[in-house]
């Protein structure tokens, strides 16, 4: 056999096993979920009052801060508890989930980004609750770029009980469910 045609069979080969591997399975950090879970997520009109933790709980309040523009009103935001996505925001908009006290890994992963734009990476953390305690965790979107081939990313941080609190009385409250 030409050593040109063995070693474009070779490389070719190569190439088919690094696209195969890049389609695998996504690896995620642990507080997130199946990367194939999608969520349908919209805003209620009305903002029911947050909830007091539940006896022997810990309440946590999942925030998504946008940009002040339309654009990015489309971002899904999903957020993940101790490897369980538990829920999604859309724009500026929030949800709660109630947790037991202790050591609990957070993530939030942005699962739609605007036309035109790219998402990036998951972010994660760690964090202790006590109970009796709210605790407002946000993801709060940035844009780099245009509109068009720019990257949409988000920090996500733990907020003081003050923004927090602001944050739930300003922003929407959200719903979502999986798609099937």
């Amino acid at each position: 056999m030409n050593p040109r045609i063995a070693l474009l069979l070779l490389c070719a080969s190569l190439l088919s096993a690094t696209q195969a591997l890049a389609k695998s399975k996504t690896i995620l950090p642990d507080g997130c979920g199946d990367d194939s879970v999608e969520f349908d997520a919209k805003m209620e009109k009305n903002n029911p009052a947050l909830a007091v933790p539940a006896e022997g709980k810990a309440l946590i309040v999942f925030v998504e801060t946008i940009p002040d523009t339309g654009l990015y009103a489309r971002t899904t935001t999903r957020f993940g508890v101790d490897g369980t996505w538990v829920g999604a925001t859309k724009g500026d908009s929030y949800f709660t989930v109630t947790v037991s006290p202790g050591e609990h890994d957070f993530c939030a992963s942005m699962q739609s980004a605007p036309s035109g734009m790219k998402k990036t990476f998951t972010q994660a953390t760690t964090l202790t609750v006590e109970a009796g305690k709210v605790y407002y965790i946000e993801a709060a979107v940035d844009v780099i770029g245009s509109q068009k081939g720019g990257i949409a990313s988000f920090d996500f941080a733990q907020l003081s009980e003050k923004d927090g609190k602001y944050r739930v009385k300003a922003w929407k409250f959200a719903t979502s469910k999986p798609k099937n």
